[in-house]
């Protein structure tokens, strides 16, 4: 027989879901619960879901409610931006750069408490189980991980309601009934799916949209403003230095404003099917963009092209819930050495739903106009080299194309 579980940290959001779950783990385990709540700048009150847990009997010393923003953004979300990683060249990967660090948390507490397993509320439909868990267990191989949706019989919305009402749990009125998307935010992105979104060929509705106002009722104007880097992460905007956290909210708010970072996506889920999703991620497209503007000038063309090369390996990686494997390790001790001379400033335009590159600048700029230049560039360049370079590289063609003339 399995050893007795005695207390559980449940990662809990204070919403329908988590609070059922709450719930079930105290009947159905007779265990302890503790509660870990993480603000990730998603931009919801947090002390809701301690009132919650303390109706439901968790000890107040016992509910966690944690403020991870700025190593949410310092250590996991500008390593990543580093590595420009799109997943399926599109996704920022909002939704899964986050978990890796609620599982780090949620493992911390479990040894703190001496805690014998961790759960969450990820579906056994979805990407976010495996991330959870593979972290979890990346961090702690001895650790039990308790999924209930893959245990228990609430299959519906219906059933979490009903059983939420024969437990005295607080169902917001807006839980009643079907809703029509399921949403995730942190201070990276939001996320819509399901319901309304399930059919690829109809458009998003507006009203999904929470981040971003209508790029077509944005301003009239275009907005410049500069960046500043140093070792491939944001240090400055407009001159003012700021914390990575702040430096992202603020973005946010500008991305807001131009309408910038919608995405509709059909991707590719690692659990085998394709899922329809909607992202908003308008600080994160702003400084994708200006961090690839930077590089432009500072990466040399061999190590500028391996880093494009490794980057959808990278992403996939953190998409499939591989932060804490030594590959990912590996190709971020490639990426974060590539970033040595990444300084600079960039200058960006923001109009209507669009981010352009409009100058940048840096003390390590390997761009050379002497060199460039359409003009006298008096010997900078000798031109008549060109011409033996291009009959070593036509060689080997001019060898096949007479072999295959006969």
């Amino acid at each position: 027989m399995a050893d007795k579980i005695n207390r559980i940290v449940l990662a809990y959001s204070g919403g329908l879901d988590t609070s059922v779950i709450l719930k079930w783990l105290q009947q159905n385990y007779q265990a302890e619960v503790v509660t870990f709540t993480a603000d990730l700048g998603q931009g919801e009150e947090l002390e809701p879901a301690r009132a919650k847990a303390e109706l439901m009997g968790v000890k107040p010393e016992h509910i966690y409610i944690d403020d991870l923003r700025e190593e949410f953004v310092r250590d996991f979300v500008f390593p990543m931006m580093r590595a420009n990683a799109l997943y399926e060249g599109l996704y920022l990967l909002g939704t899964s750069i986050a978990r890796p660090l609620i599982s780090k948390r949620l493992i911390e507490i479990a040894h703190e408490v001496g805690a014998d397993a961790v759960a969450h509320g990820a579906t056994g439909k979805g990407n976010d189980q495996v991330r959870f868990e593979l972290s979890a267990y990346a961090l702690d191989p001895d650790i039990k991980v308790i999924a209930p949706w893959r245990e228990w019989d609430l299959t519906s919305r219906t059933a979490l309601i009903d059983f939420a009402e024969k437990h005295q749990i607080p169902v917001p009125k807006d839980k009643r009934g079907e809703s029509p998307f399921s949403t995730d935010a942190n201070l990276l992105h939001t996320s819509s799916e399901g319901k309304v979104l399930e059919d690829p060929w109809d458009e998003v509705p507006d009203y999904v949209y929470s981040r971003t106002v209508n790029p077509e009722d944005a301003p009239d104007a275009p907005e410049f403003i500069t960046i500043d880097f140093e070792k491939g992460d944001g240090v400055a905007l407009n001159g003012q230095a700021m914390s990575p956290a702040t430096l992202l909210a603020a973005l946010n708010e500008l991305g807001r404003k131009h309408g910038i970072g919608r995405l509709d996506l059909v991707e590719n889920r690692f659990v085998g099917m394709k899922s329809r999703g909607m992202y908003e991620t308008p600080g994160g497209t702003i400084y994708h963009l200006a961090h690839r503007g930077i590089e432009q000038i500072t990466l040399d063309r061999g190590a500028a092209h391996l880093k494009d090369e490794l980057a959808p390996r990278y992403a996939e990686l953190i998409y499939n819930g591989f932060w804490f494997s030594p590959e990912r390790e590996m190709l971020q001790a490639a990426i974060d050495h590539s970033q040595e001379n990444v300084a600079g400033t960039v200058r960006l335009k923001l109009y209507k739903g669009g981010v352009y590159v409009v100058g940048r600048k840096s003390p390590n700029t390997l761009y050379s106009e002497k060199v460039v230049t359409f003009e006298d560039d008096q010997g900078a360049y000798d031109q008549r080299d060109a011409a033996g370079f291009i009959k070593l590289n036509a060689l080997r063609l001019r060898l096949l194309g007479r072999r295959d003339r006969g």
